[in-house]
């Protein structure tokens, strides 16, 4: 557009922007700089009260330019975070000389499993090659026999639940948990361009989205329900039959990617709605203690009474946080159980080694399924 008087402010604006960028990109540089200080020095990666007392300076540096209080809290809690996932990546990488680059997950692309795959290989490979599967047992077995190098699972999800078939996979499995992942979970009614909602009589998804939307579906009660095997092979039916009376439960990443609308969202029970993913590696890593770790393990304790009270007061002895505790019915034992257990801690300190030789004297069964890196990096203020 000749003449534009906005044209010489946006051009200004656009070369502050690049500024921004090549600022950023030396603070990054910096950031694995002061990582390999670090390592050599054996200080952690995280030091809270570094982070609380910089994002304070800065709000106050910025009244001087009256910048928002806010604005700077969330762009620096954003900067810490992103400085902190490198240096982790950076340790990780040093330690463990990591190069692997096929994922294997649940679903055709588009799936939120698809989803949490880039997300994780954004923070953690440099290039990855995707292999969608049919099944949770499918992207165990790629694992397993050497077709992938990592796979990536929900395993549990903060409306409905623990996702239990993954569970029982990880009792008959020798791989190990290396990672964890949240993502934001934002159901979709997704249908052909020229559908409205009040057209829909019928509706394709995976069971969990139907069970975290029951409210929602309440509302439709003519509405007919078919299950798929994932989100993502429910969108790619809806978009094959392109019938203006069908619709998916999705995201929309995936209704993007097979040209389907958004007729609704965000309408699950809970509004924050967010799935936890796991990593899966045929070898263990080494988690650096300058870390924050998690290690998880698989119990099963005597039918005595009291015998699980017993194992948790260990715990409770060596000032091991337990995050998590999940049960799950032995197969082929009727009225027996595994317990999974969350604990906070590196597997390679002291309080955690007693703390697995003293429950592996008074338990059936333990069996360590992995120690990584928590995922959790949020500033604190």
């Amino acid at each position: 557009m000749p003449n534009n008087p906005l044209l010489p402010l946006r051009e200004k604006i656009t070369a502050l922007d690049k500024s921004l960028l090549e600022i950023i990109a030396k603070r990054r540089d910096l950031s694995i700089e002061v990582v390999k200080t670090k390592i050599a020095a054996h200080i952690p990666v995280r030091d809270i009260e570094r982070e609380r007392s910089l994002i304070n300076t800065l709000i106050e540096q910025g009244k001087q330019y009256q910048l928002d209080d806010l604005l700077i809290k969330r762009l620096y809690q954003l900067i810490i975070e992103d400085s902190v996932l490198l240096q982790q990546k950076y340790l990780q990488e040093t330690l463990n000389n990591r190069s692997a680059t096929t994922i294997a997950f649940l679903g055709p692309k588009g799936s939120y499993s698809h989803s949490a795959t880039r997300q994780y290989a954004n923070s953690h490979i440099e290039q990855m090659i995707e292999s969608s599967c049919p099944t949770f047992k499918d992207v165990f077995k790629q694992v397993e026999n050497g077709v992938a190098d990592y796979g990536i699972v929900p395993i549990e999800n903060s409306s409905s639940g623990s996702i239990n078939e993954v569970y029982d996979l990880l009792q008959k499995t020798d791989l190990n948990i290396i990672g964890e992942l949240s993502l934001p979970i934002d159901h979709c009614v997704l249908a052909a361009s020229n559908s409205q909602l009040s057209d829909i009589d019928t509706v394709y998804s995976h069971p969990q989205p139907f069970q975290q939307c029951s409210d929602f579906l309440e509302n439709f009660p003519n509405w007919k329900i078919v299950y798929c095997d994932s989100t993502s092979s429910a969108i790619e039916t809806v978009a094959k039959l392109n019938q203006q009376n069908i619709a998916a439960l999705g995201n929309k990443d995936g209704g993007d990617l097979y040209g389907l609308q958004v007729l609704k969202h965000n309408f699950a029970n809970q509004k924050e709605n967010i799935t936890r993913f796991i990593v899966l590696a045929r070898k263990a890593i080494d988690v650096p203690e300058q870390i924050p770790a998690k290690t998880t393990i698989l119990v099963k304790t005597g039918q005595q009474a009291g015998a699980l009270v017993e194992a948790l007061m260990v715990l409770r002895e060596h000032n091991i946080t337990m995050s998590k505790l999940e049960s799950r019915p032995i197969h082929g034992n009727p009225w027996e159980e595994m317990f999974y257990i969350d604990l906070q801690g590196n597997i390679k300190s002291a309080d955690m080694q007693a703390t697995l030789t003293a429950l592996s004297s008074i338990t059936r069964y333990l069996k360590v399924l992995g120690c990584y890196p928590s995922e959790s990096v949020a500033t604190v203020i």
